[in-house]
């Protein structure tokens, strides 16, 4: 796969290359719409340095890395400055796994590159669901005079979701007109494990799980550009997971992770755990 370099740390238990039915992960290292604090760029690199230091195993699943085809790779080649182009890669890279019979794990880097991966994902599942884990609505239609700013990610992702259909859990911060969208649409869900569960069953359709970083409380993951208080915890993520039918779950992506901004690494070995987390959960779909 030409589009991504070939250098670099790799994740725990993956290997480089492309191959049929595994799970890929893929890194897009940008922030180049950051707004208050930059650093998401280094994300993808930081999660994988940082898996080093997680077991294999998940106990809450009770299945283990060394039993899946999991496939690292690299990092996406994205050309910095406007992020039109960026998210046009991303989709291009996700297209590719697509095509290859891989399902994609995309590693961030800010929210906006979202809307690429989940543009190709969608031409292959016309039906598919987008659950949103975020601090923040990103409802804007644009901010700063960007319409791809990261806090207009998911404006853009229903831009090319046919279903628009919208799932959003952990939001707390947004203006008001994005609290009247929210209000009006009924996208809002509380962080009830058991109220989420029977929303999907409800639909029956694939599902692209998007991953803010800043969902979890910043008192447990402080690396992030926009860190808002009174986000979940690990257990409470463990428990949403666990909601959503791993058979329907067809791509995710983990994005916002700013390791410069947390110098224990503390957010980096819980973007990484979170990655594991997804990987499992993907390889049973």
């Amino acid at each position: 796969m030409s589009l991504f370099a070939s250098s670099g740390p790799v994740f725990l238990e993956s290997r480089r290359g492309s191959h049929d039915e595994s799970v890929a992960i893929f890194g897009v290292g940008y922030d180049g719409t950051a707004s208050f604090r930059p650093g998401a760029r280094f994300g993808p690199d930081a999660i994988r340095a940082a898996s080093v230091g997680l077991e294999t195993y998940s106990p809450e699943q009770d299945l283990d890395l060394e039993d899946i085809n999991l496939r690292d790779l690299g990092n996406l080649e994205i050309p910095y400055g406007a992020p039109g182009p960026v998210v046009e890669k991303t989709y291009l890279a996700t297209r590719e796994i697509l095509g290859s019979s891989m399902t994609p794990l995309l590693l961030g880097g800010e929210h906006s590159i979202s809307a690429g991966a989940l543009r190709a994902v969608a031409e292959k599942y016309p039906d598919l669901i987008l659950v949103q884990f975020d601090a923040h609505a990103d409802l804007r239609d644009e901010y700063l005079g960007e319409a791809h700013n990261h806090a207009c990610a998911m404006s853009r992702c229903l831009d090319v979701l046919p279903s628009r259909k919208l799932l959003q859990v952990g939001i707390r911060s947004g203006t008001r007109k994005e609290f009247s969208i929210i209000r009006s649409n009924k996208t809002l869900l509380p962080t009830y494990p058991s109220t989420l569960s029977k929303e999907l069953e409800s639909h029956q359709s694939p599902i692209y799980l998007t991953v803010d970083m800043d969902v979890f409380d910043p008192g447990v993951f402080p690396g992030t550009g926009t860190p808002e208080p009174g986000g979940i915890d690990w257990n409470t993520f463990a428990e949403l997971l666990a909601a959503i039918p791993a058979p329907q779950l067809v791509a995710a992506d983990v994005m916002e992770l700013a390791p410069n901004l947390d110098p224990s690494g503390c957010s980096s070995i819980l973007a990484a755990k979170v990655t594991r987390e997804l990987a499992l959960r993907l390889s049973l779909k």
